[in-house]
């Protein structure tokens, strides 16, 4: 199990392929994707790395996480996620993951927070079909119909499907395949959409129902802290 990446969501293009075919794509930015801590079997109970990402100002960050950054020698970061590894996928700490670390063709999960909708009723939230345009109904085209029971049980059941707040919630979608990668910018791309907003923060893991291609760096594609900064730290910097 290796580790996965925070990416920063930049929109979607597309790709031309040799024969003409044009392939929609989802860019993703590594922005100075950094290990910032390990997680090991006998301090923590489990195998882990925390990784940062992009460059938070010193007066936004809190004393504790300050002092968690200058334990790792690592600059203040925006976004901060742990991956379970297995103990042979440690990653040292203040190495660089570089967008190499996924490889074309391979199949992966992606994780982020999906665009906010605010309040919505049952047919935008749940598809519903709402009752007839005819036959007698009234200004309640778009209404879910009953709810509830007759006497028994008298109740609404917990979970039914009803009006409410829409999307802001973290959703994955398995099984995408990486289209191309950027090492020097620091972009990987996806074929077709991604969880979240632009500029939202998505992560990317090793597809769990398929088997890790046979290209994939183990265990990570990495720059050592004292070489030179990825190409996007250096821009965000």
């Amino acid at each position: 199990m290796r580790t996965g990446v925070i990416t920063q969501k930049l929109g979607m293009t597309r790709l031309f392929t040799d024969d003409g075919r044009h392939v929609p794509v989802t860019v993703l930015k590594l922005d100075g994707c950094q290990v910032v801590a390990q997680r090991t079997k006998e301090k923590d109970g489990y195998t882990a790395v925390q990784l940062g990402s992009g460059l938070a100002k010193v007066k936004r960050v809190t004393k504790a996480e300050r002092g968690h950054f200058a334990k790792a020698q690592v600059e203040p970061k925006r976004k901060v996620a742990e991956f379970r590894v297995s103990p042979d996928n440690m990653v040292d700490v203040g190495s660089f993951i570089t967008a190499d670390h996924f490889v074309p063709g391979q199949i992966v999960d992606v994780s982020g927070i999906t665009i906010g909708k605010g309040f919505a009723g049952t047919m935008k939230r749940h598809n519903y079909s709402g009752l007839e345009a005819s036959h007698g109904v009234s200004i309640s085209h778009r209404s879910p119909g009953s709810t509830g029971n007759r006497q028994d049980p008298g109740r609404t059941f917990k979970g039914k499907k009803m009006s409410g707040h829409m999307g802001q919630v973290l959703v994955t979608t398995q099984n995408v395949e990486i289209a191309k990668v950027d090492v020097e910018r620091g972009l990987i791309m996806i074929k077709g959409g991604v969880p979240g907003s632009k500029g939202s923060w998505v992560t990317i893991r090793d597809a769990v129902k398929r088997p890790l291609h046979k290209d994939a760096p183990k265990p990570a594609a990495v720059k050592k802290p004292g070489a030179a900064a990825p190409a996007a730290e250096q821009q965000s910097a």
